[in-house]
């Protein structure tokens, strides 16, 4: 009966799809925990929660760290409520795009495409980045007591290229051997995080709450210059929000791999939700206990970017504790990245099976052995090292992969405000009701700060980014894309072209298993 049961459901998510005019091509293998640990996994609180602390606390100490990711995590929350109640509606790999298109139009979803792409390989670059800093910090200096203080720029590319390719091979053979390790990923990120924070406090000689509420102006050279001086308090604590806004994202991860999920309706506005919810408490009681258990906090914030690094290295337990947390923070950053892949590159098959990249023609296409989007996989890779050339440092990459996400985040809800009951009738099972444009237009102001903090000093090299994205985006548009791009099928006249295509994808796709 449970077999029966569930071929039930997935013959309805397969009919869900068919209705945005889609064929079933990837394998759901996931269920409601998997689709929740790629979303957690690639927010990963020991990846951004830990190698962004220094832009939390460096601002404003305890209150910018501590308040700032209340503040943060609550707007991320807030995103993801009106995130996971288009997901219900629209359960696509395309996710962000695809609502876009739907909600707000062809050239609306087009950008959002662009967006959410940028944003996306801006994760993974900015993860792996991390995985080599960690790596070396933590693993290189501390276990083996190897001395790097001569590796730079080249070290670093050599390493973020053998770990990306690394990732790019574990997507390449499938989702079955990529769900089991973004599963174990998500335990993996919980009990990591629930030992770090008791060695912290273990370490605590008095403990001093009152820091988590105080603001000590740390910008310029008093923060080891992770920010430039600046001596308003609420600038601040806007500049300390890319802490959490960097590190709980991603979470569109869930909505990307929609057509991997059981149930995707109710299963993906789950694993939105539950990721958010889950790495705000966890990353909560992890910053404060990074806060109390600074020695001298003043000298903390002297140390920038070494925050991390030092505490660890003063914690009071034995030295085989240290080992396994140092290992296990580095293993979660990598698997962090590697759902990162997964994520982007089925936004990279879904935007391309409409003909919105260059050579969509091979993007689009399926193993038939592994089931998984090969050529996306391996376009994502070769994206995000790239990235890593032109911005080498991890703060701008942080920067930068918050304010794209976000933008794209945003996008989709802004167009959702206007449409909802007018255009937009049919819902899914999870709906916000009275709060559902209140919260869209939260998202939508929020968007718009997001850029201002995200291109401040010494994140200001996005303002090429962000420009030189506009400029290209509307070159490509009104040069070529605007004619040529037919985006998703919308309405009931396209999806029912699409009839016969879809009939002889499936068709082939069970003849190549067979």
């Amino acid at each position: 009966m449970a077999d029966q049961t569930e071929q039930q459901i997935l013959a309805a998510d397969a009919a869900t799809l068919h209705k945005m005019g889609y064929a079933q091509e990837l394998s759901r293998r996931m269920h409601g925990f998997s689709n929740f640990a790629v979303s957690f996994s690639i927010i990963c609180i020991l990846a951004g929660g830990i190698t962004s602390f220094q832009v939390g606390f460096s601002t404003g100490g305890g209150l910018t760290a501590i308040v700032g990711w209340i503040a943060g995590c609550t707007f991320a929350l807030i995103v993801g409520l009106s995130m996971a109640q288009i997901a219900s509606a629209y359960p696509t790999a395309g996710g962000l795009y695809h609502w876009s298109s739907i909600l707000g139009g062809r050239a609306w979803g087009w950008i959002t495409a662009w967006f959410n792409l940028l944003g996306l390989i801006f994760v993974i670059s900015s993860v792996n980045v991390g995985v080599y800093n960690l790596g070396v910090g933590l693993i290189l200096n501390n276990i083996f007591g190897i001395n790097t203080s001569a590796w730079g720029f080249e070290q670093q590319t050599l390493a973020v290229v053998c770990i990306t390719l690394a990732q790019g091979l574990l997507n390449h053979f499938g989702i079955r051997t990529t769900t089991k390790l973004i599963d174990f990923s998500g335990v993996l990120i919980l009990v990591i995080a629930v030992l770090l924070t008791g060695v912290m406090l273990f370490g605590v000689q008095h403990f001093d709450f009152s820091r988590l509420v105080t603001f000590t102006n740390y910008s310029g050279d008093a923060g080891g210059g992770v920010v430039p001086h600046a001596s308003s308090p609420f600038y601040l604590f806007l500049l300390a929000l890319l802490y959490p806004l960097y590190t709980v994202t991603g979470f569109d991860g869930s909505a990307h791999t929609s057509e991997e999920t059981v149930d995707a309706r109710r299963n993906v506005p789950r694993g939105i939700l539950n990721a958010i919810i889950w790495s705000a408490v966890f990353g909560l009681a992890m910053a404060g206990a990074f806060v109390l258990a600074m020695p001298d906090q003043a000298k903390a914030a002297a140390a920038g970017g070494n925050v991390i690094f030092n505490l660890m290295a003063s914690l009071t337990v034995p030295n085989w504790i240290k080992d396994i947390l140092y290992v296990g923070i580095v293993l979660a950053n990598f698997l962090c990245a590697l759902a990162g892949v997964t994520s982007t590159s089925r936004m990279v098959y879904a935007f391309s099976r409409d003909g919105g990249l260059p050579g969509s023609k091979w993007l689009k296409q399926v193993n038939e052995t592994h089931r998984s989007p090969v050529y996306a996989i391996w376009f994502t890779v070769v994206l995000s090292i790239a990235s890593t050339l032109y911005s080498p440092a991890f703060a701008a990459l942080a920067a930068g992969c918050a304010m794209f996400l976000y933008i794209s985040y945003a996008m989709p809800i802004l167009a959702g405000l206007f449409a909802e009951g007018k255009t937009w009738t049919e819902f899914g099972p999870f709906r916000l009701g009275a709060f559902s444009k209140p919260l869209a237009l939260i998202t939508s102001v929020g968007g718009i700060v997001i850029i201002y903090i995200g291109t401040r000093p010494p994140n200001n090299i996005l303002d090429s980014y962000f420009i030189g994205l506009l400029g290209i985006m509307a070159i490509i548009w009104f040069g070529i894309a605007r004619t040529r791009f037919p985006g998703p099928p919308i309405g009931a006249a396209a999806v029912a072209a699409r009839a016969a295509e879809i009939a002889a994808e499936e068709a082939a796709l069970r003849a190549s298993s067979d």
